[in-house]
Formats: C-alpha cells, structure tokens, sequence
C-alpha cells in the first residue's frame, strides 16, 4: 500500500469524488494541504479576495449543474469563521458544498494558540456533519463520509477541519482502489402515491407547488411530465422557479408576500387542493397560514421527515426524494389515464391561464430617473432562455422575481433563506467557473454589490466573464420599504457627494471606478432608452476582455416594490398594467 501524507490522501479522494476545482485562499494552517494540491494535481484552484466568498463561489458552483459539489479551503481561525455565512446558506437551501480548513496543532487546541479555534462546535449548526480530525489514518475515511453525507437523504454542507500536524503526517492509503460510498435517499411506495392521487384526484381545483427538492433531485422534466398528463396547473416557490418554462400553460405563477405574481397569488387562493412537492412552506411563499390553508386540502412531499408538519400538519405527509415520487406519481398518473380515471382539468388550467393574460403589473415607464421596473423590462427583451440569472435579497432580487422570466432548473440561482448581503458576485463567479459557456447575468443593489465588490477581481484574473446588472438607488431599498411601519427612513441612505465623481449628483459611491479599478469593465445608464444597447456593449465588452461587465443603471431614489403581509393583502403599490403595451415583455405578451 502507497505511503503519503495524510493532506495528499485527502486530495486523493477529492479526485476520486469527481472534484475538478476548489475556491480558497491559503494560508500557514492550511499550506500542507495546498501542498498535497500541487503534488497530486488533478483540482483546478480559484483564489478568492475573501473566504467567505471563496465559500459563495462554492454555493454557485454547485447549484449549477446536478452532481456539483463545491469545496471551500481556508486557514485556521478566522478563515473558518468567515465561512460560517456560506455553511448557513448552504444548509439553508439544502445546497451540499465541502469547507475545508486548517487547525492548529491537534497537542494545542486546548491552549488558546495563534489562530485556533474551535471550528467545529462553531460550525455544527449550519452542516450536516462538522468534525475537527485527530487521527491523519481517519483523515481519508472523513472526507468519503463527508461525501455520502452531502449527497444523502436532504443535501447540505459539511466542515473538515485538519490540525497542521495531522494534514503532515504519513499514512497507508491506496487510491486506486477507492470508491465513493452509495447515498441513500428515501423513496415513496407505491400505496404512499395512489393515496395522494386519489386525494388530487376527489379535488376540483388542484395545485402542485414546486420546490427546490425537484431541482436537486434533477427531476424536473418529471414534473412537468406528471403535470401534463394530470392536467393539474403548477406553482413554483423561488427556490423552484424554472422547474417548469415560464411560458408553459401549465405555470400559474408563483405565489407569496414577495417573489410572486398577481396571478399566482390568485390562483393559488381559488385552489382547494395542494400537493407541494420538495418544498419548505416558507414564509414568504405562504404568509398567514390561516389564509394560506383555509378551505384547501394538502399533501406534502419532501425527503425530509422533520419537514412534514413543521410549518403546518399537511392533511397527507410523504416521505421521499422528490424525483423518486414523481416518476411514481407519472407511473400511477399514466395507469389511471389509461383506465379513464383521470379528472378533466381543462376548464380550472383555463381559469388559471386567464389570470396569467390578465393580473399584470406594469413595466413600462419613461421617468428619469429610471424606474426599477423598466431595467427588468430590457432584461427579458435583451437576455434569452438560456440565461442564468444569480442574485440574493433586496428589491431588486423581489422585483426581479416579479418581472423576469426563467425557463430551465438552475437558472435562476438565488439563495433563498439565509439572503446573505454580498453573495451576488461570488456565487455568479462559481456559477461562471460551472458553466463557462453560459451566458450569465448577474443582478444586485447597491448594497449587495458594495458588500464583496472585491471579488470581481477574481474574475478578472481567472477570465470569468458574466454581465452584472447594477440597479443602484443609493439605499438600503427593502429595510427603507420595511421602515415605513415604524414611520421613520432612518440609517439607510447610502447617497453622499462624492468630491470624485460629481457627475453621478450625489448617488455615492462611484462604482464605475471602483470596477475598473479591479481590472472589469463598466457602463453606467441614466436615461431608460440606452439600457438596451449597453446591455449590448455589454456583451461585447465581455467576449472582449473575458471578464466581468458591470451595467450601473441610476434609479430613481424611491420606489415601493409590490409586497404585502398575506397573500390577499399584497399592496400595489405601483400602477398596474392596464394593457399589452405597458407590460410588453409580461409572459402574456410573449406567449
């Protein structure tokens, strides 16, 4: 059997695991890993500005592509601490990736030494699994159970923590003869599924909403396919948005507080049925459960066993991958077609069109400053199907939830829980690093943007191009939205005279600057008719230079985007689309 440090053993695995590539900063901890790196080769490194960036370009890495798993490296102390945001928006969002940090000396954890920390009990709430590593024999058979973890049962991330000492140490370890342990994921029975349709099946008007499950079990062209057949209208969550086209006559539109459409909203409240699928009940998705459940019946379906009954008691719980359960509800769904048992949906999916064609908010403004919602307008007239949009939290994330449109899983990337400020640009480098040919689009807020700027030159060294839509109200938009019940606008205007740049009239910071200062390219619009050609300039910019481009469109300072406190109270605060040409890129007016 082969000799090797423990560190070199380790990337062995990786390598075995399918690992291509890793984001992390080295560090005196962490060297003899990084070590072990270089000697074995075989995973690709991407050097962050800042560790928990290097842990957001992992969530985007991963939640590109099925079988993605992002790994994260950094030293001991502060690194690990640092990538506490990542782990937690991972976990959030049920999205595996691999943190590895270096520890020091396993003999002087317990004596406060230089950068030492105790990683583990810090980081044990936000994974599924985090284990500071004593013995270098174990350190191989940790990082195969870190992998079976994350892949098992609901995904999320996983903590290795290596003492300098134990990552140092040789060991006997063959990895010609190594394979990756199965993961287990549970599975509806049959008997489970022909309950459920035959509770869809008694309904008049049902729902299937759509979670993220569906996305990470690779499932949805399932999902679809049991739609069609059933006939049954389909709801995604935010985390599942592209699970269906939006342009399918099945899409009824999403629904919540926030993320959502008028139509969805509607449509889900006219429901007396809902069968959610790989889904959370989130609170922005439901708001007022007594609302939300009144006068409907509910199945749930999640690979979870504590997410049934969590958010409320389902009428009927399932236990099960999602993909699992739906290629089981197609098999039963196709039985019953075939046997004449299947209800007619026509008139109810018809009812929920019409409320597609109709409940439209308005997009088409001509103000200077620009109003946010004509940047989403030239969004969906400049950027095709296959883009991947990534964004966080803000009003710009919501009001791009409300406007955009998204016809694949996995294009639109957004972390949905934790909406940790500043994830915007590295997860869009991950997603960059995942997908190379894509066209990527990033969209951010002053705020979310100003918070790991320093990340963009990453992707200027590492040729990481993407274009990255600057929607800039010089505020804290959504805390201002939220402040107007406490009757106040206080500590969150960011606007300033900038001695530099007076031309941008008081909006602070000058980010065209800032960007290129960190080797991109910028563009900065203030009228709503040159949003379209820089979003071309744009493009070029980017097959020019191979490197971000950031399109800064001024906005008018105030603006109250639609949200409510329960799904039949959304407040509209905007005018609403009165006809097709003032919602001309609405899913209405393109289908």
């Amino acid at each position: 059997m082969a000799k090797m440090t423990a560190a070199e053993a380790a990337v062995h695995v990786l390598n075995k695991e399918g690992i291509e590539v890793a984001f992390g900063l080295p560090g005196a901890a962490i060297n003899p890993f990084y070590a072990a790196l270089r000697k074995v080769g075989g995973v690709d490194h991407v050097l962050a500005r800042h560790v928990e960036g290097a842990s957001h370009m992992a969530e985007g890495y991963t939640r590109t592509r099925p079988g993605n798993i992002g790994v994260c490296i950094g030293t001991s102390g502060p690194a690990g601490t640092d990538m506490i945001t990542g782990l937690y928006s991972a976990s959030a969002d049920s999205i595996p990736i691999l943190c590895i940090t270096g520890q020091a000396p396993s003999a002087k954890l317990h004596k406060e030494d230089f950068q030492a920390v105790d990683i583990r009990e810090i980081a044990e709430p936000v994974t599924k699994w985090a284990v500071t590593v004593l013995e270098p024999a174990q350190v191989p058979r940790a990082f195969q159970q870190a992998f079976q973890l994350m892949r098992s049962s609901r995904p999320g991330p996983v903590l290795i923590d290596l003492p300098i000492d134990v990552q140092m140490s040789e060991i006997e370890f063959d990895p010609d003869t190594y394979e990756p342990l199965p993961a287990y994921k549970p599975s509806a029975t049959r008997a489970q599924v022909e309950k459920a349709m035959a509770m869809l099946n008694d309904a008049e008007r049902p729902l299937l909403v759509a979670g993220g499950g569906i996305i990470n079990a690779d499932a949805s062209d399932t999902l679809v396919e049991f739609a069609e057949i059933t006939g049954v209208p389909v709801i995604p969550t935010l985390m599942g948005w592209g699970t269906i086209p939006d342009d399918h006559p099945l899409m009824a539109g999403m629904a919540g507080l926030q993320t959502a459409h008028r139509y969805g909203n509607a449509t889900l409240l006219a429901a007396d049925f809902v069968m959610g699928i790989g889904n959370r009940w989130a609170n922005r998705h439901t708001g007022s459960l007594d609302t939300y459940t009144q006068g409907r019946t509910f199945v749930h379906v999640d690979i979870e066993p504590t997410q049934i009954g969590r958010i409320f008691g389902p009428d009927y719980g399932i236990v099960s991958d999602a993909g699992a359960a739906l290629e089981l509800f197609v098999d039963v769904a196709r039985q019953w077609q075939a046997e004449g048992r299947l209800k007619d949906r026509h008139d109810w999916a018809e009812s929920c069109r019409e409320r597609k064609r109709t409940l439209l908010r308005k997009t088409h403004f001509d103000e200077v400053p620009v109003k946010p919602q004509r940047v989403y307008e030239e969004m969906n007239k400049a950027f095709g199907r296959n883009t991947r949009y990534v964004s966080t939290i803000g009003l710009s994330q919501i009001a791009g939830a409300q406007f955009l449109h998204v016809y694949q899983p996995r294009h639109w990337i957004n972390c949905g829980q934790a909406g940790p400020l500043g994830w915007t640009i590295p997860a869009a480098l991950g997603v960059c690093r995942a997908d190379p040919d894509a066209e990527v689009v990033a969209l951010s807020g002053d705020y979310d943007f100003q918070f790991m700027i320093e990340e963009l030159a990453v992707g200027a060294q590492f040729n990481l191009p993407y274009i990255h839509v600057l929607v800039n109200n010089s505020y804290l938009g959504l805390i201002r939205q939220a402040q107007r019940g406490f009757d106040m606008d206080y500590c969150v205007q960011l606007a300033f005279e900038n001695i530099n740049c007076p031309e941008i009239n008081g909006y602070g910071v000058d980010h065209v600057s800032v960007v290129e200062g960190l080797g991109c390219k910028a563009l900065r619009v203030t009228r709503p008719e040159a949003i379209a050609p820089a979003f071309a300039d744009a493009r070029e910019l980017m097959k020019q230079y191979r490197v971000p481009v950031v399109v800064e469109i001024i906005l008018e300072r105030v603006t109250n985007i639609s949200m409510g406190t329960d799904l039949d109270g959304v407040n509209e605060f905007e005018a609403l689309a009165e006809n097709a040409t003032e919602a001309p890129t609405s899913i209405a007016a393109l289908t």
